[in-house]
């Protein structure tokens, strides 16, 4: 971390997932005196459970490395090393007696593993093959090899009580209950088997997994386990939530008596009608005061801490979650976590101990993170708009007036979204056509609009640096997402009005040409390429039955999100390819329908619609294009298009 500020505030550089700006000044500027710094909390956390299915799935090592060093340069210290438990746990299932046939049954494909790790799911897009254990165990190896190096904590897997349908056979008399569905999904895939916290397998299956890893990688005493996520418990009488938390804690210190447990805070917030303060009490104190650390997940939107008495007395880290799904859009609460970790020191007998980064997706809105880096090391918040001016020189290496007053504007809109705020991408672009969608914004568009202009403006000083024309590319991006909303309401309008023609023409524009030149913007730049995505996965395949297998991971989750749609567009993406093959046909689809039921006179029915559109929504998924995973087109040429064009 000292590193990186001597890097940042001495030579002007920046690092962050859309790229590197590192000219460095020569010769180096040397240090009048000796600069000390120490965060107010003890740990910067980084990571969400759903971060591995939705941005890590497809990572090899070289990927791995660039990201544990991004965190040791951002002062991270503490994160969860996941990669590899299946190829242990079917280890430990092989040796208490179950079949392979009853292991692949339970194991979901690589894209979906987070969800089966925290007991949603099973076997949706699996089974796993021998050849993904073998490479997961390699990178685990080297990804705690390579944050230990690095003075981080590895937080590692434990058990959390569920179990697979073949523990039943091999120990008829063991006590477990189907826990509910998860979400949309049915028992098919879901209603996955809790064993009873005080049946006396529980300890012995926990203990066998956790002795098994820590053999395999050693251990920094911290273990993450989440019983309950999205998943009603069985009761909510309070003891037996004690029992279950005691149950899963047991297990970790069976196997190290110095454990430490980490735990996803979402559960309480999530449920909140029935994790009320006796069922949130009872959970937290079946755990010694001191070893478990809660993560206040959402934070920035949703703190828990405040009507917990601050977790009732265990430790917790202030967590911004800010990303859904690792959708695309531009997003921020920049006052909320300005001021947020601040008041939670000051609460009354507070018990928090750092500060986290948990989103669901990465590679999207590299400033929120920046910022939220740094303020783990402040003692009081920052003056944003100077933050972010210089945050916009360092970014793209020169000073830029109208850069600087692009992102002076986006920081006051976009990214400064109040109250309970939920970034779950909801623009008509990337969901299923209807004559009901949500096109609200936190925020005055023409502020976006008029950022547009501005970087545009400087793109002739700018336009050699890669993190700029990746931040072109992506408010033009939100402009042309917004521009979509508009088409959309005209098109709304003229049906709702039986005007015809002004359905032709805004369904027109829309499907003809806005959205093939977003498509074509996106793909001119590499990190908004829907073939990065699906080359990667099938990267990571031995045979071309397992790349098949990999891509349509791959495609589904981005896209239907499980075999009917059960989470459709959950996890929405704008890339180039994914817009003009999914999006698109949608959309077309949908003016079409509209445009047949004013000519017929026959009313539009919507369920009839969602039958023929999930026909197209499929047919993406096994369309068995390759899609290139090289950008082609001049960026700056296509922004500037799509500006004189529809520039309001």
């Amino acid at each position: 971390a000292g590193l990186y500020r001597y890097l940042r505030d001495f030579c002007g550089c920046h690092l962050s997932w859309s790229g590197a700006q590192l000219r460095l000044p020569d010769p180096l500027p040397r240090l009048r005196a000796e600069i000390r710094a120490a965060a107010p909390g003890r740990y910067r956390y980084y990571q969400n459970v759903c971060t591995q299915s939705y941005s890590f799935a497809w990572w090899d090592w070289a990927r791995w490395e660039r990201e544990i060093d991004w965190m040791a340069l951002s002062g991270i210290n503490l994160a969860p090393a996941f990669a590899g438990q299946e190829a242990v746990w079917q280890r430990v299932y092989r040796n208490l007696g179950l079949n392979q046939t009853e292991i692949d049954k339970y194991f979901t494909g690589p894209a979906f593993l987070a969800w089966n790790r925290m007991g949603n799911i099973r076997r949706w897009a699996g089974p796993l093959p021998p050849t993904w254990h073998l490479k997961q165990l390699y990178l685990q190896y080297r990804i705690v090899e390579r944050m230990r190096s690095l003075g981080m904590t590895t937080v590692l897997p434990a058990f959390a009580g569920h179990v697979p349908q073949g523990i039943l056979r091999v120990f008829p008399r063991v006590n477990a209950t189907r826990l509910g569905r998860w979400s949309h999904f049915d028992c098919t895939y879901s209603c996955i088997y809790l064993l009873d916290p005080e049946d006396p397998m529980f300890q012995v299956i926990g203990t066998l997994f956790l002795k098994e890893l820590i053999k395999e990688f050693g251990t920094d005493h911290v273990y993450s386990a989440d019983t309950f996520n999205e998943m009603t418990p069985l009761s909510s009488d309070p003891a037996y939530l004690s029992r279950v938390s005691n149950a899963v804690f047991s297990s970790m210190t069976g196997a190290d008596p110095k454990a430490l447990w980490l735990m996803q805070g979402w559960l309480f917030q999530h449920q909140p009608d029935f994790w009320q303060p006796a069922q949130v009490r009872a959970l937290l104190h079946g755990v010694p005061l001191g070893r478990m650390i809660v993560l206040d997940l959402f934070a920035e939107s949703k703190p828990v801490y405040q009507w917990t008495e601050s977790f009732y007395g265990q430790p917790f880290i202030w967590c911004m979650l800010h990303n859904f799904g690792g959708n695309h859009g531009l997003f921020g609460t920049v006052e909320a976590i300005n001021h947020g970790p601040f008041a939670a020191r000051r609460f009354p007998n507070s018990t928090m101990v750092g500060t986290g980064l948990v989103p669901e997706g990465i590679e999207q809105n590299d400033m929120v993170y920046e910022l939220m880096n740094e303020l783990g090391w402040r003692q009081e918040p920052l003056d944003l708009p100077s933050w972010v001016t210089r945050y916009a020189e360092r970014r793209y290496g020169a000073p830029n007036a109208a850069a600087a007053g692009a992102w002076r504007l986006l920081l006051r809109s976009v990214y400064n979204c109040t109250g309970v705020c939920v970034n779950h991408n909801r623009s008509p672009l990337v969901r299923r056509p209807s004559l009901h969608m949500d096109t609200e914004l936190w925020y005055n568009a023409s502020d976006v609009y008029e950022a547009w202009r501005l970087l545009l403006s400087a793109g002739a000083e700018l336009g050699s640096s890669p993190t700029f024309l990746y931040d072109l590319v992506d408010v033009t991006r939100q402009a042309a997402q917004q521009l979509v909303s508009d088409h959309y309401l005209s098109i709304r309008q003229a049906f709702q009005s039986h005007a015809l023609p002004e359905l032709l023409t805004a369904g027109g524009v829309l499907v003809y040409d806005l959205l093939p030149e977003l498509d074509s913007l996106l793909s001119s730049h590499s990190l908004f390429l829907l073939g990065r995505w699906l080359e990667s996965a099938r990267a990571m395949a031995t045979s071309d039955r397992e790349a098949e297998q990999y891509e349509l991971n791959a495609r589904n989750q981005v896209t239907l999100w499980g075999p009917s749609g059960n989470i459709l567009d959950y996890a929405n993406k704008q890339l180039g390819g994914l817009v003009l093959d999914y999006y698109t046909v949608r959309w077309s689809l949908f003016v079409s329908v509209l445009v047949e039921s004013l000519n017929s006179g026959r009313p539009f029915h919507q369920d009839q619609f969602n039958q023929a559109v999930f026909q197209v929504e499929r047919g993406f998924i096994y369309n068995k294009k390759r899609y290139p995973a090289v950008p082609a087109g001049d960026t700056m040429e296509i922004s500037r298009k799509l500006f004189l064009k529809y520039y309001p």
